[in-house]
């Protein structure tokens, strides 16, 4: 079993940043992938970024693409997305996931364990 328990929203004006967290425990955090999804009221689960297991390797929605970075810290098991230039239309429920593989992914039924949210709220 895992847990995942993100920290880090909050409300920021247009333009302005923030950096979420997720730390995960219960399993070796090296043993598998991690993602950031989001889920804006009324609308569907979406994808957000995706990282492997070590990190070499990341995946973006084209809407957050190099606006937002996914890296993470096995020594800490802690996972990170750095958001800069934020957007009133980023904000939503952010979710970290966990992934039992090494590879990254995009949808979200690829992975086995979310945690419970973070609300991210940008005002124009």
């Amino acid at each position: 079993q895992v847990q995942l328990v993100e920290s880090g929203g909050g409300l920021v004006q247009a333009g302005g940043s923030l950096r979420l967290s997720c730390v995960a425990s219960g399993r070796t955090f090296s043993d598998y992938a991690m993602g950031w999804f989001r889920q804006a009221p009324g609308k569907e689960r979406e994808f957000v970024a995706a990282i492997n297991w070590s990190g070499g390797r990341t995946v973006y929605a084209d809407s957050v693409k190099g606006r937002f970075t996914i890296s993470r810290d096995n020594a800490k098991n802690t996972l990170f997305l750095q958001m800069i230039d934020l957007k009133p239309e980023d904000t939503a429920v952010y979710y970290c996931a966990a992934r039992i593989s090494y590879s990254r992914a995009t949808n979200g039924n690829d992975y086995d364990y979310w945690g419970q949210g973070t609300q991210v709220t940008v005002s124009s």
